[in-house]
């Protein structure tokens, strides 16, 4: 996952304002309690800071996999 597909996956999940209030505000305990802003900022991969941050908002598994990729082009 790159860091636009995270931006995007973020935005698709909690909406535009809500998404940025969660990135910068949540401690998420799969990254030693910083928020996504944070950890993204230390290098940790975007898949991994995805995937903490959906544990840590109970987003549902079929919604954690592969969001933030846009369609092919046709």
């Amino acid at each position: 996952m790159r860091r636009s597909e995270f931006d995007r996956a973020v935005a698709d999940e909690f909406g535009g304002a809500y998404g940025a209030v969660v990135t910068a505000d949540l401690g998420l305990s799969g990254m030693g309690g910083r928020t996504a802003t944070e950890a993204i900022a230390d290098g940790e991969a975007p898949r991994a800071v995805w995937t903490a941050l959906c544990e840590a908002a109970d987003v549902p598994p079929e919604r954690r996999y592969g969001v933030g990729r846009l369609e092919p082009r046709s």
